[in-house]
C-alpha cells in the first residue's frame, strides 16, 4: 500500500501532466485557427489577384499554409 504522501506526489504528477496536454491542445487548435484565417485570406486574394508574379507567391503561400494545416490534422 503507498503512503499518502506517495499518492500525492503521484496525483500532483497526474494533474500536471493533465494540464500541459490541455496546454497542448488549447495551442494548437490557435495555430490551426490561426492557419485557416490565413488560408481564406490568401484565397480570396488569389481570386482578386491580376498579377502573375504576385499570383504565383500567392500559390506558393497556401501551400505552405496547407502544409503546416495537414500536419495539424486539418483535411481539406
Amino acid at each position: 500500500m503507498e503512503s499518502a504522501e506517495a499518492l500525492r506526489g503521484r496525483s500532483q504528477a497526474e494533474a500536471a501532466h493533465k494540464a500541459a496536454h490541455t496546454l497542448e491542445k488549447a495551442n494548437a487548435s490557435r495555430k490551426l485557427d490561426s492557419l485557416l484565417l490565413h488560408r481564406t485570406r490568401v484565397l480570396s486574394d488569389l481570386t482578386k489577384c491580376r498579377d502573375d508574379r504576385y499570383r504565383k507567391t500567392l500559390s506558393d503561400g497556401l501551400k505552405y499554409l496547407e502544409v503546416q494545416l495537414t500536419a495539424l490534422g486539418w483535411h481539406a
